[in-house]
């Protein structure tokens, strides 16, 4: 985490480091930290085994970890601490827990979230969990440490689900006849009388205290149990606001009616009806909540239920049933056609085609063959493989995804930072406008000013509770990142979501990004006189020699034409030019034009199909036998087939599309006019990376960049957003903050498209529960009485209070059914 010192205008870091045994270490890392540029001071402390390092500008971590690394030393990543925490009921309940957690030792940053009711808690290895468990019972919420077995999390979620239907019944039941006494009689003369007739008033108003009483002491006893206590430290939440509203209106009630000469004439009214409804209200506004929370955590759910519960093991010689979590590294496992693959692992024997939708987001099965790399919890289709284990547990690729849209899930994004803000202190002004409310109709308002006061007070603490505001920006998060895990778009931070939709430049490697990542012969044509296959035997032959990536190309297409290769002698390689050798008793030369224009050649045959060769993008090979011309070859990157589609879709997003690539300008010209690209920056090194995208920031703003994740690191650091493309298998992509499991670029416009949506999804919740309590506080509180004579009931508020929460679960759930 990075934090401004309030003295002096630097930036400070926080290391965990390894390996330091004495003064010396210490002095050696400080040493090295400081070389860095912007680094002020680097402070190492033996007994911590930590470095704070302070800078003026915001430093690359990346580079913070290199240095300590040339000291001779390891940064070790500290796992953030995840509680559960039990009690949270709306926004402000979020800042007090962060602010509590913020204050014990060692901690850097803590994170809560509503929708997840989670907190992430960043800090020194020396953090105690009990001493986080601590200060979030301090701030009145109970928490413990998250159980590694989803599937208790879920009954447990089901338990409350079922615990606040059970509430919600019995409360209705009761509220309703209440309801009926108290509304009948206002609404219905003719139902009045009756009551008066054969009840009378006394009476009535007694089956309804008995009846409220019932209703607040069991299933709204919730409201009381955490919002006095809070009220009692200052801290005062949602179920305060409840609390005060109900007890205020069920107080005054009670005095109406057991002694009523206490009243001033003409204000002795019950308003038991407004207690009780409240209370079922608030309560069915919690239930839709708890049912719409459990839908925007499907994501994880279904990837959970993704995983097999057994495997059949070869054992002895004979294939047994076991469980999965018994199948350990190097067991050889078998799948069978229709089955789901248990683990992730290598095909030893066999071949199928395997659903890999669930990681990738494509629907084509893939070919699968000895070799081949298969991830747990995809589908085999129509074959029998034999696979060797190779990653089990917490190691596998779907357990790594299920953590990263977990982590993604309960980020918070930079928009959220006012909403935090202000929801820290909703509550104590709601209550001052409360408190404000009753006094001003007690001086002003027309008789009874008391009955009228109380009902306004009431109305303004009930409509004003702030659950939307703290759900507006979590759940659109955690239904977001969840899509794009089925989409194969994998948030690994949730403040990618905010900052995608934001660029302007779309930056992307060629090689293994545009292209394949595999050089193939793509061009092979022969002089009248040479036949094509014994051309290519003796060529594959030679570059069999080689290690270079282009003949390597060449050996593989003769491989898959069954071409054997031919034993050769005096084999050279001319720098520069290109290679010679004896096959057969024949010379053999291979190179560009100059090299057979050295050996006297006349390449004019070729001419038209060197021409061709130049502007697809691609570099004409020459070969000759015995000193004759035979041959033009050309080895190219193929395009993927997905490239030419997400550039266009890049293009209607209204974003630019720049090309980094280390390879020669020609050919990159030639790739970028084939792909509409619109800027290219050609023959830089990894290093040259870095400084192209920096100039593309100052130039064109904030910059996404779309690599491999290996050698294109450190670009992916430098961009304000790194979008890594993976394999399938490839998730722990450090540098980047999305990866791309499809492997396909057509994984960027959705991932950007995704957080458009996302983003405005945020700002519709937002701006509606905002302008929600900024509209209904001042026409609860009575603005509306004296010009057109309409009082918010605080029946009807707690109605529209539980509305608003459903509203924004419901508008953030629209984001399960987004598509490109």
């Amino acid at each position: 985490m990075k934090t401004k010192n309030t003295k002096t205008p630097t930036y400070q870091e926080v290391l965990s480091i390894e390996g330091m045994s004495c003064a010396s270490c210490v002095g050696r890392i400080e040493k090295q930290l400081k070389n860095i540029e912007h680094v002020e001071n680097a402070e190492v402390n033996l007994a911590t085994e930590q470095a704070t390092v302070y800078s003026s500008q915001p430093v690359d971590v990346t580079q913070l970890n290199k240095a300590v690394e040339r000291a001779g030393y390891k940064v070790t990543e500290t796992k953030p601490i995840e509680l559960s925490i039990e009690g949270m009921s709306c926004a402000s309940c979020v800042g007090r827990v962060e602010k509590s957690l913020a204050k014990v030792a060692g901690v850097q940053q803590a994170t809560v979230n509503l929708a997840t009711e989670r907190a992430w808690i960043k800090g020194d290895a020396q953090i105690k969990t009990s001493d986080l468990i601590e200060a979030v019972k301090k701030a009145g919420y109970e928490a413990k440490l998250v159980e590694q077995d989803q599937s208790d999390r879920q009954d447990k979620k089901a338990s409350e689900q079922n615990q606040l239907k059970r509430d919600l019944g019995l409360s209705a039941l009761l509220s309703l006849p209440v309801f009926i006494l108290a509304m009948g009689s206002h609404m219905i003369p003719a139902f009045h009388m009756w009551v008066v007739n054969n009840l009378g008033t006394q009476q009535s108003w007694l089956i309804q205290f008995v009846l409220t009483t019932l209703v607040l002491l069991f299933p709204g006893r919730r409201f009381y149990q955490k919002g006095v206590p809070a009220l009692l430290r200052f801290a005062p939440d949602m179920n305060s606001l409840v609390a005060i509203g109900t007890i205020a209106a069920y107080g005054f009630s009670l005095i109406a009616t057991f002694i009523p000469q206490a009243l001033p004439e003409g204000t002795v009214h019950v308003y038991y009806e407004a207690a009780a409804m409240i209370v079922s209200l608030i309560l069915l506004g919690r239930y839709f909540e708890a049912k719409a929370k459990g839908r925007t955590s499907g994501a994880i759910q279904h990837l959970v239920g993704m995983q097999a519960k057994t495997a059949r093991v070869h054992q002895d010689s004979k294939v047994i049933e076991v469980p999965v979590e018994n199948v350990t590294a190097q067991m050889i496992v078998e799948i069978r056609p229709g089955e789901r693959v248990p683990i992730d692992g290598e095909v030893v024997d066999g071949h199928s085609y395997i659903d890999e939708s669930m990681i990738t987001g494509e629907p084509v099965p893939v070919k699968k063959q000895a070799g081949d790399q298969v991830v747990g919890g995809t589908i085999n289709q129509n074959g029998t493989v034999n696979i060797r284990a190779t990653a089990i547990g917490e190691d596998s690729v779907l357990a790594q995804i299920i953590r990263m849209v977990e982590q993604a899930q309960g980020s918070k994004l930079p928009i959220q930072a006012l909403v935090d803000k202000v929801t820290l202190w909703f509550v104590p002004a709601v209550m001052f406008l409360s408190a404000l409310t009753f006094i001003v109709w007690l001086i002003f308002g027309p008789d009874p000013a008391l009955t009228f006061g109380l009902i306004n007070a009431v109305a303004v603490l009930i409509v004003a509770c702030p659950c939307a505001m703290g759900l507006a920006t979590p759940t659109s998060i955690m239904v977001g990142t969840g899509r794009g895990a089925e989409l194969g778009v994998l948030f690994r931070k949730g403040e990618a979501l905010q900052m995608l939709q934001d660029v302007s430049v779309v930056a992307v490697d060629k090689t293994g990004t545009l292209t394949e990542g595999k050089p193939t012969l793509t061009d092979f044509q022969v002089q009248q006189g040479f036949e094509k296959e014994q051309v290519l035997r003796v060529v594959a032959s030679v570059e069999a020699k080689s290690e270079h990536p282009i003949a390597l190309a060449i050996v593989q297409a003769a491989e898959e034409q069954n071409i054997q290769l031919l034993p050769i002698t005096d084999f050279e390689a001319m720098t520069g030019l290109g290679i010679q050798a004896n096959v057969a008793g024949q010379v053999i030369h291979i190179g560009a034009d100059r090299y057979m224009q050295q050996l006297g050649l006349d390449v004019a045959p070729f001419e038209q199909d060197s021409l061709r060769l130049g502007q697809e993008g691609k570099t004409p090979l020459y070969v000759s036998i015995d000193q004759q011309l035979a041959a033009i070859i050309a080895v190219a990157d193929p395009i993927k087939e997905t490239t030419h589609a997400a550039i266009a879709a890049l293009h209607q997003l209204g974003l630019k599309v720049a090309m980094i690539t280390g390879d020669n300008r020609h050919t990159a010209q030639a790739i970028a006019a084939k792909l509409n690209i619109d800027q290219v920056v050609a023959e830089v090194l990894p290093e040259g990376k870095v400084d192209a995208i920096r100039q593309l920031q100052e130039q064109y703003g904030r910059v996404a960049f779309v690599g491999d994740g290996i050698n294109d690191a450190p670009a992916l650091a430098q961009s304000d957003v790194g979008l890594a493309i993976g394999t399938g298998t490839d998730v722990a992509i450090e540098a980047a903050e999305v990866v791309l499991m499809s492997g396909s670029l057509q994984g960027v416009p959705t991932a950007i498209a995704l957080s458009k949506a996302t983003i405005s999804n945020i700002r519709q919740n937002l701006a509606w529960a905002f302008i929600y309590n900024v509209a209904l506080i001042p026409i609860a509180a009575g603005v509306l009485y004296p010009a057109f004579g309409i009082l918010l009931s605080p029946i009807f508020a707690a109605g529209a209070m539980a509305l608003s929460s459903v509203f924004v679960l419901g508008n953030a759930l629209r984001l399960k059914y987004f598509k490109v």
